[in-house]
């Protein structure tokens, strides 16, 4: 166990597990000294708690989760699916969130039209 760098003989004290102590650990090849980080399915608060750097909400659980990127590397988080209650279009899968008169609210909608706009029906 360690607290500083200094205490290390590898000068790399870091986090290597859950658990919130320190411990000296060899520095990488590129001589960085890099700490634990967690991998998919872990909760967190942050995108550097993860291997990924990918932080997200997974599903209508409102906690955060380390995630895999896409294969375009971006970070996405879960959606609402057409038909729950939204404020925003980020918020919807279709990325349309459409005011409903007859309930007065806003719901994720299917996006139509030939263009595949976010219109109201």
């Amino acid at each position: 166990p360690c607290e500083h760098h200094e205490e290390c003989q590898s000068k790399c004290c870091v986090t290597n597990n859950l658990s919130p102590q320190r411990f000296c650990t060899p520095k990488t090849f590129f001589l960085q000294c890099l700490s634990w980080t967690k991998p998919n399915g872990y909760s967190c608060q942050d995108h550097s708690e993860c291997q990924s750097e990918c932080c997200v909400r997974s599903s209508q659980v409102p906690m955060q989760f380390c995630t895999s990127k896409t294969v375009f590397l971006q970070c996405v988080p879960w959606r609402k699916p057409n038909g729950e209650f939204c404020r925003s279009h980020s918020q919807c899968w279709s990325q349309c969130c459409l005011h409903v008169p007859q309930i007065s609210a806003f719901r994720c909608s299917a996006r139509n039209g030939i263009l595949a706009q976010c219109l109201p029906l």
